[in-house]
């Protein structure tokens, strides 16, 4: 059924007059979510420390987040759009803070990771009415900008993300320590929650359809049957149920889908948009997006932990050399949608390569130091190809892939993506987690080992993505 619009007006008929204000205000509420994705990486080291948590706790505070995210993403976008994206806005900033709040003064591993399950699912809630009001409040040129200004704090997020984990960790403001990554959303969310009430417009879709909460419901706990195993297996001894849970929640996954394609009501709004899925470019887009994730998430992760487990980095060290890798990113993100234009998967392929090298170039670095400490500047340089081949990988892919897709279906598909990044950086901290501890030993050579392990499925997943990039469109659509 096709939507349409209700943009707020004044009674003269002109456009909201506040709509720039409203943006910054939800912006700065994204931001939480944005930098969330990226600042716990840095402090897992010191969780794992002071709560005793174990190794797949570890990997579950990364996942539980990204699990709670992607399962709740797209049944948000249609409630927004349904009955009002800002009651939906304020009451995902507010439970965003709590949910925070609740994540800073976790006195367990079970506390911390059951806290970050509801910051992924309140994160979901915000995040779709941020995007959806854009759409709404701004016309033309402007909705450009608006869009333009999102990725622009998207990718400055992703860049500070880690880096701020390792300031605030090692500040230990108040005596905190890493309690501090979560507890700086409070007066964020706060601020927020107060500006967003006086600022933000309510808008909706006049005819947008019902939401698919059972389909919703379906598909979280398929995401969580297919990370749980994953997560859990190495400490159980990879047992039958984990190998029975794991196939059902693919079976699920995949029962979704026909189900979804079978639909035939016009009130309720496809989860899963068969016809989307039916088009080889779009399909292959999701994967490649998904293994971007899986390479992306499980990396940092490791990462992290390498670098300060097995080469005594303190948090904020850790987090000053993450931060060649996000120079390499906006070194090419400006110039990577006017050549995904040009060049369309030439490009996306380019930059899969360019992130498999460099990450190839970081793991050559550390096995070629022996026993020795690897030290940073010999990663240097591959973080910097990884981040470069990042933008124009990444930035471009959702423009290439929709080229292939009808109108009608953009929104939807564009929430699928969402969704599979958030499901593929589970699946990373999962897999790559997984493979990452199994192989850690004692010392600083049990870590390298490990990250050695490890690190054939960080560059595999890139090389894969690569040659997943030959069925993507030949050329973009244009950026306006």
């Amino acid at each position: 059924m096709p939507t349409t619009h209700t943009p707020p007006r004044t009674a003269a008929g002109t456009p909201y007059p506040r709509r720039w204000a409203a943006a910054a205000v939800m912006m700065v509420a994204a931001l939480m979510d944005l930098l969330d994705v990226t600042i716990v990486n840095v402090a897992i080291p010191s969780i794992g420390r002071d709560l005793g948590a174990s190794e797949s706790a570890l990997q579950w505070i990364v996942s539980a987040y990204l699990l709670g995210f992607a399962a709740t993403l797209i049944v948000a976008g249609h409630l927004g759009d349904r009955y009002g994206r800002k009651a939906l806005f304020l009451a995902g900033t507010a439970g965003f803070g709590l949910a925070s709040l609740a994540c800073g003064a976790a006195q367990s591993p079970g506390q911390l990771v059951a806290a970050r399950a509801v910051q992924g699912v309140t994160a979901a809630l915000l995040v779709p009415q941020v995007l959806g009001s854009f759409r709404t409040l701004f016309q033309g040129k402007e909705r450009g900008a608006a869009f333009g200004m999102y990725g622009a704090v998207a990718g400055f997020a992703s860049a500070v993300g880690l880096l701020l984990g390792g300031v605030l960790t090692d500040a230990d403001l108040f005596g905190w320590g890493w309690r501090s990554v979560f507890l700086v959303n409070l007066p964020v969310a706060a601020a927020t929650l107060v500006a967003g009430a006086v600022l933000v417009p309510a808008t909706r879709e006049r005819s947008a359809g019902r939401p698919d909460v059972l389909g919703g419901l379906v598909l979280a706990a398929a995401l969580v049957a297919v990370v749980l195993p994953l997560v859990q297996g190495h400490a159980n001894g990879w047992p039958l149920w984990g190998w029975g849970c794991l196939a059902a929640g693919v079976a699920a996954l995949a029962a979704l889908g026909v189900a979804e394609g079978r639909r035939r009501s016009r009130t309720v709004v496809p989860l899963l948009p068969a016809r989307a899925f039916g088009l080889p470019a779009f399909s292959v887009g999701v994967l490649v997006q998904l293994l971007f994730s899986v390479g992306m998430q499980g990396f940092f992760l490791v990462f992290a932990v390498w670098l300060q487990g097995g080469e005594g980095y303190t948090p904020m060290q850790a987090g000053l050399v993450t931060v060649a890798f996000s120079v390499g990113g906006f070194v090419t993100a400006p110039a990577a949608d006017g050549l995904a234009v040009r060049y369309g998967r030439l490009v996306l392929g380019a930059g899969a390569l360019l992130m498999a090298g460099g990450f190839a170039w970081v793991w050559a670095a550390v096995e070629g130091s022996g026993p020795e400490h690897t030290g940073a500047w010999p990663l240097v340089p591959g973080l910097l190809v990884a981040g470069a081949g990042l933008g124009l990988l990444v930035v471009p892919l959702v423009n290439v892939v929709l080229s292939a897709v009808p109108g009608d279906l953009a929104g939807g598909a564009s929430g699928i993506f969402s969704t599979a990044q958030q499901f593929g950086g589970a699946l990373g901290a999962a897999v790559v987690g997984t493979v990452f501890f199994e192989r850690l030993g004692s010392g600083a050579d049990g870590f390298t080992e490990a990250l050695g392990a490890a690190m054939p499925w960080v560059v595999g997943a890139f090389v894969l993505c690569a040659a997943l990039c030959g069925a993507l469109p030949r050329r973009a659509t244009h950026p306006s």
